[in-house]
């Protein structure tokens, strides 16, 4: 145990004098190994769930019947029950986990998070629940940035750098599309964009990308070939989805927070996961393709034969009917976000990238269906299809960047560039008109704990400012007379501010020594004077529950130097301005550093 001991001190103090020596060559060999472990976690979570799916629904001897309504019960059962024995922590919504952390919790992620989710939507997903596993992965990717980090013991800016490398690596070998990757970092993690931050995250993505490719081959979760050129006269049909696509992610976000606020109300995780699950079994049944990530059901509309979609279900015998597909499409499509926010909210783990992709490309081939069977036109399903993913994923997201590098490289060129441009931002215009916030930071933004890409407001909401409180002041009491306040209180202090409280200890002002200069100089008025009559009351008065933005919001409304922390009418401290001040422009020269 020793000899491990005295091997483990060797290699800190290896580890610290070649990072100290070589500082940038340190980060991106981090960065590297961050790559390989994070290409290889995103490698375990898809043959996981594949190796789960197979063995629960593939089975020679099993097909879709009455008994596959209760699986993604079981699924939901088993999840609730790992995270509440095993990991004992809410791990649930895993792209808001890290942005938490790297708003309020300095950028530590548990250790147990780089597994947690791993193991968790593999039971969700594999035994059928709705969602993705781009969620779960990213906060395993943060975990794995995170605790790395911690291992080296970093500082909170190469914390941050590490998380965002852990993520765009996990990202990478989920999809093989580096760039995506990288974008998705810095516009949904919200990394600041400087070549300091860009090349570790660039080496940590295309690591974690190539390690997929030899791990699984060229195969990807779901692989699309451009077979029809951009035609430019179809400009305005990619308009009109765009602004269809918008309000699809409106619906989409209303209808989660619906969903989800329905089962928070419910103090029972168990009833929550029997419930869940049994309603996101039904739908599977009677709509097959609303099962699992649902990318399966992408390559069927992709391909020669999309009425394929309908393989398994009751309706199969109409897949010739051109308008009963839309009508079953169109099913699929409102009943996919149902599905998927059940599962999440009734206690499955798994995100909501995948479904944001399949409900896009159902969209698409909708629209296009619909638009061709009127003769007014001849547009490309396939073409459409591709573009409706990305829009709605760019307006569910806000992430219009990501979903259009995403199926740029999934389609394996840029020739959609154009529409998927076009739609992608109008889808985001629409959505962000009517509502602002993202799937991702809805819940932090209600709770204030959302970061941002501004450096003064993120400056300001990092401060930890109750560490920056002063309460080592002298309290006296407001019944004291001025001459015993001279006579007692000042000679035995070196406070130059007391705090006046009353009888019940409640705060009713202060005094500075500064100001009682000329009364000093008249001792023939002690006598009169009570410390009532010197009290100064401030102008405002500080909570412990005001956010960092409303303190500094105080403080440029009153003009003070300082303020008092009171908080139900008890003085907890003295906050300064110039500490706050000073505090502040160390932050924003940390952020600001290349």
């Amino acid at each position: 145990m020793d000899s491990i001991k005295k091997l483990r001190i060797k290699y800190n103090i290896v580890i610290r004098k070649f990072r100290n020596q070589n500082p940038q060559t340190f980060i991106y060999l981090a960065s590297i190994l961050i790559g390989i472990i994070g290409g290889i976690s995103a490698v375990i979570l898809k043959n996981l769930v594949s190796l789960t799916e197979e063995l629960i629904y593939h089975n020679k001897n099993f097909n879709f019947n009455y008994w596959t309504i209760f699986f993604p019960t079981i699924g939901i059962i088993l999840t609730v029950i790992f995270i509440k024995y095993f990991v004992k922590m809410d791990i649930s919504h895993g792209v808001e986990k890290v942005l938490l952390a790297i708003s309020k919790k300095r950028c530590i992620i548990d250790q147990k998070n780089a597994y947690s989710s791993i193991i968790s939507s593999c039971l969700t997903i594999g035994f059928g629940g709705s969602v993705g596993t781009e969620a779960p992965i990213v906060y395993t990717g943060a975990a794995i940035g995170s605790n790395i980090a911690q291992e080296f013991k970093l500082n909170l800016k190469l914390r941050t750098l590490f998380i965002a490398c852990g993520c765009s690596a996990a990202i990478a070998g989920i999809f093989k599309a580096p760039i995506a990757a990288i974008i998705f970092s810095l516009e949904v993690i919200m990394i600041d964009l400087s070549m300091w931050s860009l090349i570790p995250i660039l080496i940590s993505s295309t690591t974690g990308a190539l390690i997929s490719y030899f791990l699984l081959g060229d195969n990807i979760s779901f692989y699309f070939a451009i077979f029809e050129p951009f035609d430019k006269s179809k400009i305005f049909y990619y308009i009109i989805l765009g602004i269809i696509c918008g309000f699809f992610s409106l619906y989409f976000i209303k209808i989660s927070r619906i969903i989800e606020k329905k089962f928070s109300a419910s103090k029972s995780i168990y009833f929550k996961a029997m419930l869940g699950g049994l309603a996101v079994g039904t739908l599977i049944f009677i709509f097959p393709p609303l099962f699992g990530e649902g990318y399966i059901g992408l390559q069927h509309l992709m391909s020669s034969h999309p009425e394929s979609i309908t393989k398994n279900s009751f309706f199969y015998l109409l897949r010739e009917n051109d308008y009963f597909l839309i009508l079953f499409l169109l099913g699929i499509l409102f009943l996919k976000v149902v599905a998927s926010s059940i599962t999440t909210s009734s206690g499955g783990i798994g995100g909501v990238f995948a479904p944001a992709l399949f409900t896009g490309g159902i969209l698409g081939f909708v629209f296009t269906k619909a638009i061709n069977l009127t003769s007014l036109t001849k547009l490309s399903e396939h073409n459409f299809t591709l573009v409706g993913m990305a829009g709605v994923m760019a307006g569910i997201m806000h992430a219009p960047m990501t979903s259009i590098f995403l199926i740029a490289e999934i389609t394996g060129g840029y020739s959609l560039l154009f529409p998927l441009i076009i739609t992608s931002t109008i889808a985001y215009l629409v959505k962000y008109h009517f509502d602002k916030h993202s799937v991702y930071t809805y819940n932090l933004k209600r709770k204030n704990e959302m970061i941002t890409h501004n450096k003064d407001k993120e400056a300001i909401r990092r401060m930890n400012i109750k560490n920056l409180i002063e309460k080592n002041f002298v309290k006296i009491s407001i019944s004291l007379s001025f001459a015993e306040f001279i006579n007692n209180v000042i000679p035995s202090s070196s406070k130059k501010f007391f705090i006046v409280e009353d009888t019940d200890q409640k705060f009713r002002g202060y005094i500075i020594l500064d100001d009682l200069i000329n009364i000093l100089l008249h001792k023939e008025s002690y006598e009169s004077l009570k410390i009532e009559d010197l009290i100064t009351k401030p102008s405002e008065c500080i909570s412990l529950f005001d956010d960092n933005e409303t303190i500094f919001r105080i403080f440029d409304n009153s003009k003070s130097l300082y303020l008092p922390v009171v908080e139900n009418d008890k003085f907890i401290g003295m906050l300064s301005k110039s500490k706050l001040l000073d505090k502040y422009r160390k932050l924003i020269v940390d952020f600001s550093e290349d």
